[in-house]
This record gives structure tokens, C-alpha cells and sequence, in this order.
């Protein structure tokens, strides 16, 4: 199976609504607009982008702490990001949960989570849930090269091989888990090597190359439907930006060199797919700007929006809660059951 046209555009247009997406959150933190950390995935687009292509809307993923591009290219509404992330009442989890909590279940973003790998065991329980109650959809959580090493992780993919889940294990490998590199943390060649362990199949695959990334989901994505159980991928990529905005303000010495930054960024996804439309596609310079261009304008009305929504009122504290913690504490209409 091969992707047309209307698809490989249709993945540029993700690839630079989170590049976009995230330029404009650096720009707002840098404002002082912003408070609190923020994660660019800035560098790592066709991974999220190629696996996400491959899956259905009734499909689940979960991602970590670098969580904005997963649910935008899962097809998550990049104003009701952009508003969460500000802390507004028209964001997806309507302002209280941030830059590191955007869920959407009615395209099957279950969310994420600032505590490294603990989305993994959600999406493992999602997979489950799925076989028991004959769901049919697949589940696919993304975490990094250092979330590989927590114990949550290895505990879920064991669990997953030995049930036959169907699951997609997406680690993507960036080489720096904050400051530490995976070659000085991880203890074979490849996070994939480990799946031999776990009895599952182990892909490596070019983690900058969306197409490639697709292809591996995409058999992965067979294999979960066909109760064949799950499969672990590592994508090989490179966040151009720092682990976090400002990191660089408390942590002034250098983990790695501008000549590797340098070297990483002259592999940038959005310009090998680009380069793969013009001649897989039969796009043209044109069509690729008018994308662009239209997506530039989107992100614009995103932070027009965010900005322009109200803040939650002191009220709403505790809606969405199973029970209100402090006593004589009023709970709206919409909490009580």
C-alpha cells in the first residue's frame, strides 16, 4: 500500500501545524505570555506525524511531557491547544491541565503526562481494554529514550507480549534524555534490541523520514488488528530546540555541541518531506507554499483564539472531580451526581 497524493500533502500540513504551533509557544514563553515549562517538539515532527497517518480516529494514543505535537497530528484542534496551553477555559482540558495535558477521547487522545513513562502502562490498559471488550482499536503511546529505562516501561511491554496486546510501542529516541545521552544510558545499541526480550518484533526506522515512520506503524498497526500482539519502534530522531524553554537560563553547561546541532538540523523532516511530495507526490513549489501559508494563518487565529478565551472562573475549581476535597466548598451544577 502507497500513499497518494491528498495523503502525503495532508501530512505536510500536520508536519508544519506543529512546527508552526510550536514556534509561536516559543515565541509567546519568550514574551513572558507564558508561565511555567514548555516542551518544543520542534525536529521530531515525522515521527508523530507518520505514526499517527497510520492509525484511525478510533484508535488511542498517549504521549509525555513533549505532548503538543502527538494529539495535533492525531488531528487535535490546534486552538483548543493553543487555549489550554494558556491556561484558558476553551482549551482541551479547559485550562487546568496545560502544556502537558491535552486529551481528546472523540479522536482518541487519551493524553499525556509530565511523569516519564507513565503514559506507557495507560496505553498498555487501553490495548487491554480493547481485547477484552472486543474494542478492535489499537493502542500507541510515544515516550523517549530515557522513559525506555523506568521500570513502568518494561513492566508494560511484558504484560503486552505476554496477553498479545495491540499495542505500538513508539519510542522516540531524540539521543538526550534532558542532558544525559542514550548512548551513556542505555545498554544495548538500540532501545528496538530490547524487544527480542519481550518476544515482540523490534523496528528501527528513520525517525526524520515521515514516510518511513508511516510504513513500519502501519505493519505494526496489521499485526495489533490481527491479534498478532504488540510491536516496539524506535525512531531515530533530534529535537533542534532545548529539552525545555528556558532550561538554558539554569543550566549553562553544554550536553551537546552546535556542530552536532548543526549536523542534526541539516536532516529537518519537514524538508525531506517536502522533498519526498515533489517526487513521489508530483507536487509542486507552489502547492507546498500554499500549505504552508494556510497553515501559518491557522496558528495565527490558534493564538488569537487562546488569547481572546476567558480564564476558568474560581467556580470551576473542582468540576470534573469525583468529589470536592474541601469542605463547604461550592460545586457546580455540572460536578454533582
Amino acid at each position: 500500500m502507497a500513499l497518494d497524493k491528498q495523503q502525503l500533502e495532508e501530512m505536510y500540513r500536520r508536519m508544519c501545524r506543529i512546527r508552526y504551533f510550536e514556534e509561536a509557544v516559543i515565541e509567546i514563553h519568550s514574551s513572558g505570555e507564558l508561565i511555567g515549562p514548555a516542551h518544543p517538539y520542534i525536529g521530531e515532527e515525522a515521527v508523530a506525524v507518520g505514526a499517527c497517518t497510520a492509525l484511525e480516529d478510533s484508535d488511542r494514543i498517549a504521549g509525555n511531557h513533549r505532548s503538543h505535537g502527538h494529539p495535533i497530528a492525531k488531528g487535535g484542534d490546534v486552538k483548543r491547544a493553543m487555549a489550554e496551553i494558556l491556561g484558558k477555559s476553551d482549551g482541551f482540558c479547559k485550562g487546568k491541565g496545560g502544556s502537558m495535558h491535552l486529551a481528546d477521547f472523540s479522536i482518541g487522545i487519551l493524553g499525556e503526562s509530565g511523569i516519564v513513562a507513565s503514559s506507557v502502562p495507560i496505553a498498555t490498559g487501553a490495548a487491554l481494554a480493547s481485547k477484552l471488550g472486543k474494542k478492535g482499536f489499537v493502542s500507541l503511546v510515544f515516550f523517549g529514550d530515557g522513559a525506555s529505562n523506568q521500570g513502568a516501561c518494561h513492566e508494560s511491554m511484558n504484560m503486552a507480549a505476554l496477553w498479545d496486546l495491540p499495542i505500538i510501542f513508539m519510542c522516540e529516541n531524540n539521543g538526550y534524555a534532558i542532558t544525559t545521552s542514550y548512548r551513556n544510558s542505555v545498554s544495548v545499541e538500540h532501545v528496538s534490541d530490547r524487544a527480542s526480550a519481550y518476544g515482540m518484533p523490534g523496528i528501527l526506522v528513520d525517525g526524520q523520514d515521515a514516510i518511513a515512520v508511516w510504513e513500519a506503524t502501519t505493519e505494526a498497526v496489521r499485526r495489533a488488528r490481527a491479534g498478532e500482539g504488540p510491536t516496539l519502534i524506535e525512531a531515530m530522531t533530534y529535537r533542534f530546540e532545548d529539552h525545555s524553554l528556558g532550561l538554558d537560563r539554569i543550566r549553562k553547561s553544554a550536553y551537546r555541541s552546535q556542530e552536532e546541532v548543526d549536523e542534526a538540523m541539516k536532516r529537518d523532516p519537514l524538508k525531506i518531506h517536502r522533498a519526498a511530495m515533489m517526487t513521489h507526490a508530483f507536487s509542486t513549489e507552489l502547492e507546498c507554499d500554499e500549505i504552508e501559508n494556510t497553515v501559518r494563518a491557522e496558528i495565527a487565529e490558534a493564538v488569537e483564539f487562546a488569547r481572546n478565551s476567558p480564564f476558568p472562573e474560581p467556580g470551576a475549581l473542582f468540576d470534573d472531580m469525583w468529589a470536592t476535597p474541601v469542605k463547604n466548598t461550592p460545586v457546580s451544577q455540572s460536578t454533582r451526581r
